[in-house]
């Protein structure tokens, strides 16, 4: 009888396609609660589970050895009284609402935008008149990548912007003037012992991550955002990968969201460390030994909407591809391309053909 621990996850998306390629080599298996046809079925088994379903979502954890989830928007509510799950559900609460993710934040000493509740065309008004224009109306929850998101360039455009969400609740947030965008990636296993990855430089266009180049080398920055982190991850008695990307001024960082997952940010980190982040989830989450994160200069270029064809890609020979199989759509991450950060031709050759 085989003694392979398995480790379920909520999804079945890229996220757990790259989970399930780092499991192989740990001696794990894994499982997927998906639907039939998500791109992690490449690799990994997946049970047909609704992800809205309290009851499905406790019998696909009774059936694991642990449970982790690839996306912080299954509802934490579903996620109660599950212990096998790591990270724990308080975890994904925040992170799932960004007035609690700002609120804690900011009781954990770090500092974010300004930002106000909107629950109302009035609150939108009010707001507007506090922290001025411009800024941003985001929807508490369920954006990402730019959606439930609008910038509100004059106070005039309220009606607008609140049309926009459809009356969803929301915060407005003022803007940041920044130097650049950066993220941090870190990990605390079942045993409280943390791992942190460098600092990633990160480029933005239409709220859709693009380009993420590490390592970021700045000590007095590396060090502050590493201290914000391991407050973040005691506090919450973490287990997994968290993510946190914030705004760099200066000397100072800006949070800007915290991620209970591994992070589209952190991909580099299957050719570009000597422990990918995907492998460091497992093992914190198995209770494993975390592994070095000893990293090699990367850049990770995002595919957004289609992916290039393989002979095209297998001209670069620096290039490592990464297709998630996933149908070619306006605005969705299909794959991603790494590169070495010497291969300075290659990569800017694409970067003008990815922004095509």
């Amino acid at each position: 009888m085989s003694t392979q621990r398995k480790v379920g996850v909520l999804g079945a998306g890229q996220l757990a396609l790259m989970l399930a390629e780092a499991a192989k080599p740990l001696g794990l298996s894994l499982l997927c609660a998906g639907r039939p046809g998500d791109c992690a079925g490449q690799l990994a088994p997946i049970v047909d589970v609704d992800l809205e379903d309290p009851a499905a979502v406790r019998a696909f954890h009774d059936s694991v050895d642990v449970l982790t989830l690839e996306s912080e928007n299954v509802d934490a509510s579903v996620l109660e009284d599950l212990p096998k799950l790591a990270p724990n559900a308080r975890s994904v609460r925040l992170a799932q609402d960004r007035l609690y993710e700002k609120d804690f934040l900011r009781s954990q000493g770090i500092a974010t935008a300004p930002y106000a509740v909107v629950s109302t065309l009035r609150d939108l008004h009010a707001a507007l008149e506090w922290i001025g224009a411009p800024s941003i109306l985001k929807t508490r929850r369920l954006g990402y990548d730019g959606r439930g998101q609008v910038r509100i360039t004059h106070i005039d455009e309220a009606a607008s912007a609140w049309a926009h969400t459809g009356g969803a609740p929301c915060i407005l947030e003022g803007m940041v003037a920044f130097d650049l965008e950066v993220s941090l990636i870190a990990a605390r296993s079942t045993t409280g012992e943390l791992a942190f990855y460098p600092l990633i430089h990160n480029e933005h266009s239409e709220g859709i991550l693009r380009v993420s180049t590490a390592p970021y080398i700045n000590a007095p920055l590396q060090a502050l955002a590493e201290q914000h982190l391991t407050r973040l991850l005691t506090a919450l008695d973490y287990v997994g990968i968290l993510t946190v990307e914030f705004f760099a001024t200066g000397t100072e960082l800006i949070a800007n969201e915290m991620a209970p997952r591994v992070h589209n940010s952190g991909h580099w980190t299957i050719e570009g460390a000597d422990t990918s982040q995907f492998s460091q989830h497992l093992r914190a989450i198995t209770g494993m030994p975390l592994g070095p994160t000893t990293s090699r200069p990367t850049v990770m270029l995002n595919c957004i909407g289609t992916m290039p064809s393989e002979a095209e890609t297998s001209q670069s020979p620096s290039l490592h591809r990464h297709d998630y199989g996933k149908t070619p759509r306006t605005g969705r991450k299909v794959g991603h391309l790494t590169f070495p950060a010497n291969a300075t031709t290659e990569i800017e050759h694409w970067k003008r053909r990815l922004s095509e």
